[in-house]
C-alpha cells in the first residue's frame, strides 16, 4: 500500500485531471449510476463518506466539513482517499483527499464547460479566494489563456489574493465583462445580482451541496442552459437548482446532464448563458485518483 501526499496528487496537474474526467465520460461512465454520498451530522460539522466503484477500481473518500475551521487557521474541508483493487478489494493506495478534491472539482467544471468557452483569452471573475476558487483559476488557465482574473469578496481587506468588494462598481464591471464567472463560496444566498452578467457568460457554481443553499439567483437559471452532474443528484443536493425549480423559474426537464455535453450528444447554445452547478460526486474522486496513481507510476 502506498501513500500519496498532496504534492504527489497535485503532480497530475489540472490538464491531466481534465483529461481523466473527459476520457472516463467518453468511455461510458454514467454519473447516474454512482453510489450516493453518505452525510453524517456531527456536533461541530459534518462527516461525508463518498464511495464509488468502476471496473478498474473501488474507492472511498472520508471527508469532514467544519464551518468554524477557517477561524482556527484550518481548512473548512479535510479528507483522505482510499483506493482499492476492484476484485480482491485490497487497499492499493491512500491519497491526500483534500488535494484530490482541490484537483478534481475544477477538472469536472472545466471538462463540462469547455465546449462553451470562447477560443481566445478569457476574462474571468471569481467569487471566493479559497482552494476551490484558486483551483478553478489554475484549471481554466490550463485550457485557455486568461486575459484578466478578478476575485470578488465580501471583505477583500487582508484576503489571500488581491480582490474587489462584492457590490462595488468594480465588482459590477468585472461581472459584466466576464466570459466566465466562478462561484466557490460557503454562501447560502445569492452572491450577486445576475442582471449584471452578459448574455453569453459561462457560470460555474460549486460552493454548496445542500438543497437550501444557493450562490446563484433564480433569474439567472431561468435564462440559462443549466448543466448538472446528474439530474437526481442535483434535485437532492443542489440548492441553486432545487430553489429555482420551486420558484417556477426552472423545469426539471430542462436540466442537462454533463455526460451528454462532454460526449457531444448535447450542444450548448451560444446565445444564452451556460450555468454548471456542481455538488461533487464520488465517481469524480475515483477517476482522478486512478489517474494520479497511474501518473506517479508511469509519469503519464
Amino acid at each position: 500500500m502506498r501513500y500519496l501526499d498532496a504534492d504527489a496528487v497535485l503532480s497530475l496537474g489540472p490538464a491531466g485531471a481534465v483529461a481523466a474526467v473527459v476520457d472516463a465520460l467518453r468511455d461510458g461512465l454514467d454519473p447516474a449510476e454512482d453510489l450516493a454520498r453518505i452525510p453524517v451530522g456531527l456536533e461541530h460539522g459534518q462527516l461525508l463518506l463518498m464511495p464509488s466503484q468502476r471496473p478498474t477500481a473501488v474507492g472511498v473518500k472520508v471527508a469532514t466539513v467544519a464551518p468554524d475551521n477557517p477561524r482556527r487557521g484550518l481548512p473548512r474541508i479535510q479528507a483522505t482517499y482510499l483506493l482499492f483493487d476492484p476484485t480482491s478489494l485490497a487497499l492499493r493506495a491512500a491519497l491526500d483527499g483534500t488535494a484530490l478534491t482541490t484537483l478534481r472539482t475544477p477538472a469536472v467544471s472545466v471538462a463540462t464547460v469547455l465546449p462553451a468557452l470562447p477560443d481566445r483569452p478569457l476574462h474571468l471573475a471569481v467569487v471566493g479566494a479559497g482552494p476551490q476558487a484558486l483551483g478553478h483559476v489554475r484549471t481554466l488557465a490550463a485550457v485557455r489563456p486568461l486575459a484578466t482574473v478578478t476575485h470578488l469578496l465580501r471583505d477583500p481587506v487582508g484576503g489571500p489574493v488581491p480582490a474587489v468588494r462584492l457590490g462595488s462598481p468594480e465588482a459590477a464591471a468585472a461581472l459584466g465583462g466576464a466570459d466566465v464567472v466562478v462561484c466557490a463560496t460557503s454562501a447560502r444566498v445569492p452572491v450577486f445580482d445576475s442582471s449584471l452578467l452578459g448574455e453569453r457568460v459561462v457560470v460555474v457554481a460549486v460552493g454548496s451541496h445542500e438543497p437550501d443553499a444557493r450562490e446563484l439567483d433564480g433569474p439567472l437559471l431561468e435564462r440559462a442552459t443549466v448543466v448538472v452532474e446528474d439530474v437526481a443528484t442535483a434535485l437532492r443536493e443542489a440548492g441553486d437548482v432545487v430553489l429555482a425549480v420551486a420558484e417556477g423559474r426552472l423545469r426539471v426537464d430542462e436540466l442537462v446532464p454533463l455526460r451528454e455535453v462532454v460526449r457531444g450528444t448535447v450542444a450548448l447554445p451560444a446565445d444564452r448563458p451556460v450555468v454548471f452547478k456542481g455538488v461533487g460526486m464520488s465517481w469524480q474522486d475515483v477517476v482522478v485518483a486512478e489517474a494520479v496513481l497511474r501518473h506517479t507510476d508511469t509519469g503519464r
